[in-house]
């Protein structure tokens, strides 16, 4: 797609407010909190900090689309059976987050988990629902082959 953009218009604002794809937040605007958190050529990276014009040419993946794809369907339910998410401000980022986790490592341990979510903030579950959620959906892959093993 193409559009003109406002100079300072960050990436989150411009799909929130111009694409109406609202499911990425804004939390602390200053890059730590993770609820901006939007797939970039593949990475995850925070859409508060990063101008919508710097993505030019780039392949965006907004938690929408992760989830319109069904390419995150198991950890969006894995969030769900476990208890995973309460009033669902940080969901978006830490389904987007595990997933690029996944993605590189096909089998993390729980202190992977624990550090590759370490930026991605939650006030309501604490994190250990969190990361038996990924746990679960990786050992789960594990055992399908969808994650390159037998």
């Amino acid at each position: 797609m193409e559009a003109f953009v406002e100079p300072r218009l960050s990436l989150v604002d411009f799909l929130r407010n111009e694409l109406e794809l609202t499911g990425s937040h804004v939390g602390c605007e200053h890059g730590v909190c993770g609820a901006c958190s939007i797939k970039v050529d593949g990475n995850v990276v925070r859409g508060c900090l990063m101008l919508a014009s710097q993505a030019d040419g780039s392949d965006i993946l907004s938690i929408e689309g992760a989830s319109d794809s069904g390419s995150i369907a198991d950890l969006q339910k894995a969030f769900h059976e476990r208890n995973a998410l309460q009033c669902g401000f940080c969901t978006p980022g830490m389904l987007l987050t595990s997933s690029e986790l996944l993605d590189h490592n096909k089998t993390p341990t729980r202190t992977e988990i624990r550090e590759y979510l370490s930026g991605n903030y939650c006030r309501c579950t604490g994190y250990e629902a969190i990361i038996d959620a990924v746990e679960t959906v990786s050992n789960d892959r594990a055992g399908s082959g969808r994650n390159g093993k037998s």
